[in-house]
């Protein structure tokens, strides 16, 4: 059954969520207030990177909008779903000073509507957040009782930017958190109505869908932590490689393949910052989160650990010309907030090297961040090797795995490589190409 929906807040995941709704015939209002969003989506055009996002908003003309206006949004939504950001405060948690005005605007619009509603909260917040903070706003705003006269529900999502269409459409698992069965009933009804995958869907207590949204992203930062600490060890034992030990690892099934890569630091606009977020609830409720804390240390540790496997290769790199090849903490995405290359890039400025950078998507978005004359930023892989003396792979984009042992060896001055996610870890760069794989022991060509 096709209902009016509403998703308030069209950032990379509201827009995805909101867009795959309306794709599945779901006519869906969007909230924003950025007037180029508005603009941009009514005019059936996507205003950000994502990928499938333009064909899926191209397709849904008609059946979704945006707007500012939240009465038309609350009124004519039997569900409305809140997806504004949540900005990290100075001790690590998460602020509520955007989702407090969005609860109080809906309650207000609530207040004149006589029609069971379900507010569904999707932002990622800290545990206690939706019963202590958005439910009294949206009582005392409405004058209506939460579970009587509306549903409220905390309904995380789980989407990587990159691939935020096909996580909605293919989640691992719908977490609903609900004040109410009824509530509950009506996010399970979309939900199976709309995934493609048929995936189980968890009905909880609003608290523990909240404990579970946080804690899943630091068991994985934990996780990438452990096979970063597993590549270091492979870098310093004869015969060690990464690759294979996380093979062996990841095929039993209590651990799992994905995330054991072991490459450079996490980043982003999650992982990070829901680490330290974790550590700072669970100094505040007295407990210790000494897991939290050591993946976070040893990401810390790992733009340094690229930079003296750098130098013990090269020595020192003032005046070394370097190209490094990825700006954004991952592919498909042009997010550069965290990324490894950042960090390496600051400190290559620092060592006074020459730095000529290339990324598929992110070029602009670190040129707002780090302007200078000592960075040129090229538009071509060609352009970024030519005349180099090392060349640095730091985002495993599928552009920069295509490339072969003659492209190097063509454009750079001296064709010597870091490949810090092992792309060319094979046969075909013994020839001509100096190639260092980071959590491969020795700095050999391979």
């Amino acid at each position: 059954m096709q209902k009016t929906l509403s998703v308030i807040g069209l950032g990379k995941l509201g827009l995805g969520m909101a867009a795959c709704l309306a794709d599945k015939g779901h006519y869906v209002i969007g909230v924003d207030i950025d007037k180029k969003v508005i603009d941009a989506v009514n005019a059936g055009e996507s205003p950000l990177y994502e990928p499938v996002l333009s064909d899926l908003i191209e397709r849904s003309r008609g059946r979704l909008i945006a707007t500012d206006d939240y009465e038309k949004a609350v009124k004519q939504s039997s569900v409305i779903f809140i997806f504004v950001g949540t900005p990290s405060e100075q001790d690590g948690g998460f602020s509520t000073r955007y989702i407090a005005p969005v609860a109080a605007e809906i309650g207000k619009h609530l207040k004149q509507t006589a029609d069971f509603k379900v507010i569904a909260l999707r932002s990622t917040i800290l545990p206690g957040t939706t019963e202590r903070v958005v439910k009294p706003i949206l009582e005392e705003t409405s004058g209506k009782l939460c579970g009587r006269d509306f549903g409220l529900c905390y309904n995380p999502e789980i989407l990587a930017l990159g691939s935020v269409i096909r996580d909605f459409l293919n989640p691992d698992v719908v977490t609903i958190g609900e004040s109410d069965k009824v509530s509950g009933d009506m996010l399970a009804d979309i939900y199976t109505a709309t995934c493609e995958n048929n995936p189980p869907i968890v009905r909880t207590s609003l608290t523990n869908a909240e404990i579970a949204k946080i804690s899943l992203n630091v068991f994985l930062t934990v996780k990438m932590s452990f096979a970063n600490t597993i590549a270091e060890i492979c870098e310093k034992v004869p015969g060690g490689d990464v690759d294979k030990v996380s093979e062996i690892l990841g095929c039993d099934r209590r651990i799992g393949r994905k995330f054991l890569t072991g490459a450079t630091r996490y980043g982003g606009p999650c992982f990070p910052r829901d680490t330290k977020a974790f550590i700072a609830f669970t100094r505040q409720i007295g407990c210790q989160a000494l897991l939290a804390n050591a993946a976070d240390q040893v990401n810390d540790l790992q733009n340094g650990r690229i930079i003296e496997t750098i130098i013990q290769k090269v020595g020192p790199l003032k005046g070394k010309q370097v190209a490094l090849l990825g700006l954004t903490y991952k592919p498909d995405t042009d997010i550069v907030l965290e990324s490894a290359a950042l960090g390496v890039t600051q400190i290559f400025v620092q060592e006074g090297a020459l730095l000529k950078v290339f990324d598929p998507a992110g070029i602009e978005n670190t040129r707002q961040v780090l302007p200078g004359n000592s960075i040129e930023y090229t538009e071509s892989i060609e352009q970024c090797l030519r005349d180099t003396e090392l060349c640095i792979v730091l985002t495993p984009w599928k552009e920069f795995k295509q490339l072969t042992p003659q492209d190097f060896i063509r454009e750079m001055k001296t064709p010597v490589i870091l490949d810090c996610w092992r792309l060319y870890n094979n046969k075909d760069f013994r020839d001509g190409v100096d190639y260092i794989a980071l959590g491969v022991e020795g700095s050999r060509p391979c």
